[in-house]
């Protein structure tokens, strides 16, 4: 353990059980301190979030919250690493309105095969380019029976204005442009091929030397009406790329069950639907997020579903800007 550990335990002698927790906690994300100053910031933030967790699960909510890898962020610090990263959605529909009047009960592409694990978008504003690729790993298993994990740092490298797209790397991005520039490309590689690295900060060049998937090209996409009628058909056909807002502090500590939490609808992060349905009287619509396991219900994040939510506009927007590529 670092050495602002020891200096903090004889400082604060009376709270030896919740540093030894905080300590644990350090030792699993493997938190870096630049100094002490950091280090008893970072301490009093995971402080004032763990008796929040704590106050909250006593009140018998829908959902429970938990310690993960943002603990030692406040308000301020969180919103910050989303907003930071992230470009507001803002792009006009092209609304699909088909309505399927003959639902399945519940949906989840996970047990067709059709959903790769939980990646990690790391310190790289580039959720944009992991829910493009969601959505395509999931029509292309269902077209083809074959799940493929494809490459979201080819998007990050080559999706921008210098090559004939519209995105801005780690800088944000909007899944609609990833689409068109992966049907101009005429498919996309796989993340074998072009691995992700800029969640280490790493910068590279767009690289031309992997094979795009052929079969991979979008012909086209479409954007869903923002109901939840509409947003339900779409998921039942396949993966369905989503905007929500995530800067809330409720979504920052969320571990399990249906969130119905306080959640607005200011877009500022792209994810995937995967999947709907009910546990334990609550609706919900089942979210992939690209911020590793660590985070939620083992990366996922159960939100509710229903015309309550945020005047119809859905919990933490989600039918504000649904969209799937066809291919």
């Amino acid at each position: 353990m670092q050495s602002f550990s020891i200096l903090l335990l004889v400082s604060l002698s009376g709270i030896h059980c919740q540093l030894d927790k905080f300590n644990t906690w350090v030792d699993t994300f493997q938190i870096q301190f630049q100094s002490n100053y950091h280090f008893y910031d970072t301490f009093e933030k995971w402080k004032i979030n763990d008796e929040y967790i704590i106050q909250t699960n006593q009140e018998n909510k829908s959902y429970t919250l938990g310690h993960n890898q943002f603990s030692g962020m406040d308000e301020f610090d969180f919103s910050q690493y989303v907003h930071n990263y992230e470009l507001n959605f803002s792009y006009p529909n092209i609304v699909y309105d088909f309505i399927n009047n003959t639902l399945p009960v519940e949906v989840d592409w996970r047990d067709k095969n059709a959903v790769t694990p939980v990646k990690d978008q790391g310190q790289c504003g580039s959720c944009w380019a992991f829910s493009t690729t969601g959505s395509l790993e999931g029509i292309y298993a269902i077209q083809t029976g074959e799940l493929v994990s494809f490459s979201e740092q080819q998007l990050v490298d080559c999706d921008n204005f210098k090559h004939g797209g519209n995105n801005h790397g780690c800088n944000g991005g909007v899944m609609d442009n990833a689409f068109s520039w992966i049907g101009t490309n005429g498919g996309l590689c796989s993340e074998e091929s072009y691995p992700y690295v800029s969640g280490n900060g790493e910068k590279q060049t767009c690289q031309t030397t992997c094979d795009v998937f052929p079969k991979s090209k979008i012909q086209d996409w479409a954007d869903v009406q923002s109901s939840d009628e509409a947003l339900m058909s779409a998921i039942a056909q396949q993966p369905v790329s989503i905007a929500i807002e995530a800067d809330q502090k409720d979504f920052q500590l969320y571990e399990s069950g249906v969130f119905t939490g306080k959640c607005g609808t200011t877009l500022d992060h792209g994810v995937l639907v995967v999947g709907y349905g009910t546990e334990q009287g609550e609706d919900y619509y089942l979210v992939k997020n690209s911020w590793g396991t660590s985070w939620g219900d083992q990366g996922y994040i159960k939100l509710g579903r229903g015309p309550q939510y945020n005047n119809g506009q859905g919990q933490c927007g989600i039918l504000l800007e649904a969209s799937y590529p066809i291919l």
